[in-house]
């Protein structure tokens, strides 16, 4: 069994941090899915131990997956990234007018033969940002132009967004937000940014307005979470979204610094949903403040190592791909601790790889991975550079060697020569670009 897990190492490439990371954080589901479901189990008539099985199968299967994904080298993901994003868009529509409807929302569709229901939105957001890496490393020598570089990356967004705003506001929220930062990253001006938030803006406004006339949407439901945020006069309608958020804030105080402890939760039993979108407040209410800092930290060391990630990166769409799939799931999982804490409203977004799900953990697990293939790619091409200086220094001493020698006859003391060599290729090296404005994948 040792030797298995050694070989299994030794086969597992990329950022050893965000492996563990990732595998911290599965450990902590479990904990926090097992001790929420208790209530749920009981309601649906099944064992105790129902739903951390169910769990413990989703996240195997997750790290499967992020396994075999960091094993493809990514500049593969070029050309899925332009299937996936044409495949989403028609989902995202057949969604839209035909999904299943849970919680006033539109959001799900049922694959018929295995009865697998799971959100297009998590596939959007996945392809919407591996097609953004590959246009935007494409458009970096016209990037600064507003027709030739900006509209090209803009409308992908625009149309993603726009599918997913009717019926789920807040994940079309999160990526323009992050499809912003992105942008910023990949050098768009910083004007054109500001067009395209005046226009979204916009965009929102005419949306909330013929949903308001039409009853088409939730415009109801956003106008009530604000209103509910703001502390407002409740309306006739659920008070779900005001009594969660209140059982939340009992379960922050609960938990004090250190916490009750693992599984003594009182208030799993009151939120309606303790598993996932508030499974937040209940890893505070058990572990306390400091159990609450570890993980936010955790999903911060994510972001870090990534953006070491993207400025080790010689090439432009790598960079960009695990940056702009780093800063989504970051912001995602900050998103939710804010609305367990009360600082933004009630969004329904889950805490990425720790919420109980399926198919989202899953497509979460796709990303890490993708992000895991950037840095594999990356240190093997360190390794290579590394190697050929080696290789270089060690035949310039040689070379040094042999001519000491002949014209001494004795072997010389000192090796001065080689550590010049060394400090050349070390100069060299720093002066690389970090990211090159071409893209490793040929133009379409």
């Amino acid at each position: 069994m040792a030797d298995r897990m050694q070989q299994l190492l030794k086969r597992t490439k990329g950022d050893q941090v965000i492996w563990g990371v990732v595998l911290v954080l599965s450990f902590i589901s479990l904990l926090a899915v097992y001790s929420s479901t208790g209530s749920l189990a009981y309601r649906m008539e099944k064992n105790s131990n129902y739903y951390l099985v169910k769990q413990v199968m989703v996240l195997g299967l997750g790290l499967v997956i992020t396994y075999w994904v960091h094993k493809i080298n990514y500049t593969k993901f070029a050309k899925v990234a332009v299937i996936l994003y044409l495949l989403s868009l028609p989902l995202l529509i057949y969604t839209l007018f035909f999904g299943t409807s849970l919680n006033e929302g539109s959001r799900w569709i049922k694959l018929p033969v295995i009865n697998l229901t799971f959100q297009t939105s998590d596939l959007a957001k996945l392809a919407l940002f591996m097609f953004l890496a590959r246009v935007l490393s494409m458009k970096q020598s016209v990037i600064k132009d507003l027709r030739k570089g900006f509209v090209p990356v803009l409308l992908p967004m625009l149309f993603t967004c726009a599918l997913i705003a009717p019926a789920n506001l807040s994940t079309a929220l999160m990526l323009g937000i992050t499809c912003s930062i992105l942008f910023f990253i990949g050098r768009v001006q910083v004007k054109h940014i500001l067009l395209m938030m005046v226009v979204g803006l916009m965009g929102l406004s005419t949306l909330f307005v013929v949903s308001k006339i039409t009853g088409f949407g939730r415009a109801k439901t956003w106008e009530q979470r604000i209103e509910d945020f703001a502390g407002g006069k409740k309306k006739e309608g659920k008070p779900e979204d005001v009594y969660q958020v209140q059982q939340a804030k009992i379960a922050i105080a609960n938990g004090g610094i250190t916490g009750l402890g693992p599984g003594r939760s009182i208030q799993k039993n009151f939120l309606p949903h303790p598993y996932s979108d508030f499974i937040f407040s209940i890893i505070i209410e058990e572990y306390g403040l400091l159990g609450g800092g570890v993980v936010m930290m955790l999903y911060l060391l994510f972001l870090w190592r990534s953006i070491l990630i993207f400025k080790r990166c010689p090439f432009a769409f790598g960079a960009f791909l695990a940056v702009g799939l780093s800063i989504t799931l970051v912001f995602q999982a900050m998103l939710n601790m804010a609305v367990n804490v009360h600082l933004v409203p009630v969004t329904g977004l889950t805490l990425p790889m720790i919420s109980m799900g399926g198919s989202s953990i899953w497509f979460t697990s796709i990303a890490i991975g993708i992000v895991l293939s950037v840095s594999k790619y990356v240190d093997e091409m360190e390794g290579e550079k590394k190697s050929s200086a080696k290789k270089l220094a060690e035949g310039a001493a040689e070379e040094q060697d042999e001519t000491s020698a002949d014209e001494t006859g004795q072997e010389p003391e000192a090796e001065p020569e080689q550590e010049v060599v060394v400090e050349k290729v070390k100069e060299k090296k720093t002066r690389k670009p970090i990211i090159k404005g071409n893209s490793p994948i040929p133009a379409i």
